[in-house]
């Protein structure tokens, strides 16, 4: 029920993000083919055409440019993918600039800006947005920048300092184990060429200054729509601090600093051709530990018509989710048999199952 719930949700939810009608997708990766953040894009060679995000979809807000961009100046490709049971967002970001800004160690760099929003809990997420502007700037800064959507001003390159300034309170944002990023390229400041950027970040409902320990990371689920957004900082002269052009998704401005202005990504789930055609899956969750009735749930994929459950003490179930009251404490291994018109899976989990 709740899923349901959620799914007549998420197109509503969706509509109030910029963009309307709007909607790209997130890779999800196979667990036995996680990314290595390495700058190495081979990893990604699986996933498809349709899933690149380039120049094309860029806005250019600041200097008036609209969508008019050159490739010879500048030509960015993104792909954005996850992996199921993990709250982490993949990124392969590879572009051309024919000049890269990078000598200073300050924010006068060529930067990917990204912003995520992983609960759509929308709305301002600096403390110069803050919405109650009579607050004390160091309250709006500690207590809310960055807290529940956060954003990355990535460096592109970024040598001999940190790859991103996390803009907002909580730095430790940036680091393993919640964060890490690999570069390949080979040009010098101010000369062209082509650079490769992985990396992944975990979005957080709540990000607090003081550290990881309340943190609550966002839950990412498959057919998930989130808020996220990125714009790309280009600049072109190391003497001049003006920009030469804000890119940017959202085709806002203030994507970066209102999450209400990000654009919505779905997490897709596995593309078919990287799944079985049956996998049998479940869980379960105890609802009285004293009476022993435990509640199954299947988690099977693929066109599954139907199931049978051996729940290691003699009792079956052809029910797709049952519960069960077991007469004995104990550990039990439970096997669930899935069929459908395409084939036959199953799924032993050993001792997983206890009761007193």
């Amino acid at each position: 029920m709740r899923t349901a719930i959620l799914a007549a949700l998420l197109p509503i939810t969706a509509a109030a993000l910029e963009r309307p009608g709007v909607e790209y997708k997130i890779f999800q990766f196979p667990a036995n083919q996680i990314p290595r953040v390495d700058g190495d894009p081979s990893d990604w060679a699986m996933v498809p055409a349709a899933y690149s995000i380039g120049m094309d979809q860029l806005k250019e807000t600041q200097k008036g440019l609209g969508t008019r961009y050159d490739p010879k100046d500048l030509d960015v490709s993104v792909k954005v993918g996850w992996v199921k049971g993990l709250n982490r967002l993949y990124f392969l970001y590879e572009a051309y600039d024919n000049y890269w800004d990078f000598r200073l160690a300050n924010r006068h760099n060529d930067i990917f800006e990204v912003v995520v929003d992983g609960d759509l809990s929308g709305g301002p997420l600096i403390s110069t947005m803050h919405p109650h502007p009579g607050i004390d700037k160091g309250d709006a800064f500690f207590g809310f920048h960055g807290v529940h959507a956060q954003n990355y001003h990535i460096f592109t390159p970024a040598p001999d300092r940190d790859w991103a300034f996390a803009w907002g309170c909580q730095p430790w944002i940036k680091e393993l184990p919640y964060a890490n990023a690999a570069y390949r390229y080979n040009f010098n400041h101010g000369e062209s060429g082509k650079l490769v950027l992985e990396f992944w970040i975990t979005p957080f409902d709540y990000a607090p200054f003081e550290g990881p320990e309340r943190a609550v990371e966002s839950k990412l689920v498959e057919n998930k729509i989130i808020g996220l957004s990125w714009a790309v900082l280009d600049y072109d002269d190391v003497n001049n601090p003006d920009l030469r052009g804000f890119w940017n998704l959202s085709h806002k401005t203030t994507m970066y600093g209102n999450a209400s202005d990000l654009v919505a990504f779905r997490l897709m789930p596995l593309e078919r051709n990287l799944r079985k055609p049956v996998e049998a899956n479940w869980s379960f969750r105890i609802v009285d530990l004293h009476r022993r009735i435990v509640a199954f749930h299947d988690e099977s994929l693929g066109t599954v018509k139907s199931w049978k459950w051996d729940f290691g003490d003699g009792a079956t179930s052809t029910e797709q989710h049952p519960i069960h009251t077991y007469q004995k404490g104990g550990e039990y291994v439970v096997t669930l048999y899935a069929e459908g018109p395409e084939g036959k899976s199953k799924r032993t989990k050993i001792r997983d199952v206890s009761v007193r």
